[in-house]
């Protein structure tokens, strides 16, 4: 019994395994990213994780370690702990626990549309959700403050609710399907509220930008734009159909008499349902622009452009992080 050959020293582990360029790619990643069996890990399998990469990176290989081994140690990895600072990220934060949480929090607001009170209180508890989880993946380089975060929070949170509420007022003499899209309508403008606002930060100084290896070419807000723009729109297409396929099936659901005979099944039916969406709809949304985002240098602002063309005359395009 031969040992299997010992893995050479030169992947790159701050790569993800697939080719980023391609949708295909991006849609493999961040299955495994988003992967809900990763809350499930004990303490000692993270430890464990953390330990091969570090291994790996530092240059010591441990005999026996396989590619496929070293890949999953990686994922497990980055599925637990931050990018930039390295500490272990919150549960509720951590991208795998993206579909359960949004599953029961999505099958909840759209179980419970009916009375002001259940809305206000979803909304709230979608939003506290929401504000967590940028919190947890926000970018290393710019730490949020208390006050910032406070902030996003509470605006996020008015806004969705007033937005329900209002939506939920005009919708009182339309048919009932249109009621049920409410929910849908005040997550995408809560997204469109707290993601720029728990980002401020990067709007006012702009985003850290390199050139394709990597070296820092300055900071850009024209970058900090794009970026937000293509998380905001993922987002809400993350939102989408988990919030519009749901309210269609259960409509018609509603209507037989299996669900007047046993209403107590509305709510695991909704959730479930949602769950089903979420399982695809978040990986293939985080996977719609590269995380590697890039624009030409000459989107830049004026005085960003005079200044790389100075050093790089000949450089087209830069490359930023868009953030999830």
């Amino acid at each position: 019994q031969k040992m299997p050959p010992s893995l050479p020293a030169t992947i790159n582990l701050r790569e993800p395994r697939w080719d980023q360029s391609t949708f295909q790619g991006r849609a493999k990643h961040f299955f495994m990213v988003t992967d809900p069996r990763n809350l499930l890990l004990s303490g000692a399998t993270l430890e464990e994780a953390r330990r091969v990469v570090e291994d790996y990176r530092a240059g010591t290989v441990p005999p026996g370690l396989t590619e496929d081994q070293l890949w999953r140690a990686k994922y497990i990895y980055d599925s637990a702990f931050h990018p930039d600072t390295g500490e272990k990220m919150l549960l509720i934060g951590r991208m795998s626990a993206q579909v359960p949480m949004n599953m029961t929090i999505t099958g909840c607001m759209l179980t419970f549309y009916r009375t002001t009170p259940a809305v206000l209180f979803w909304q709230w508890v979608n939003q506290s959700f929401n504000a967590v989880v940028n919190y947890t993946n926000r970018s290393g380089d710019a730490p949020i403050t208390p006050t910032q975060l406070g902030t996003a929070y509470v605006s996020a949170t008015t806004g969705a609710v007033v937005t329900a509420l209002g939506l939920k007022s005009l919708t009182k003499h339309l048919p009932a399907i249109i009621g049920r899209y409410v929910p849908f309508a005040a997550v995408a403008a809560a997204n469109c509220i707290n993601i720029p606002l728990m980002r401020q930060r990067e709007l006012k100084l702009g985003i850290p930008i390199t050139d394709e290896n990597g070296n820092r070419l300055g900071e850009s807000t024209a970058a900090a734009q794009k970026a937000i723009f293509q998380v905001v729109v993922s987002r809400i297409g993350m939102a989408a159909p988990a919030m519009a396929i749901p309210p269609v099936i259960m409509n018609m659901l509603e209507k037989r008499a299996f669900l007047k005979r046993y209403p107590y099944l509305n709510a695991p039916l909704q959730v479930g349902l949602v769950g089903l969406c979420l399982v695809f709809a978040t990986p293939l949304c985080c996977a719609l622009f590269p995380q590697k985002s890039s624009m030409p240098v000459s989107r830049l602002e004026p005085e960003v452009q005079a200044r790389i063309w100075e050093k790089a005359p000949q450089l087209e395009t830069v490359y930023f992080n868009k953030g999830l």
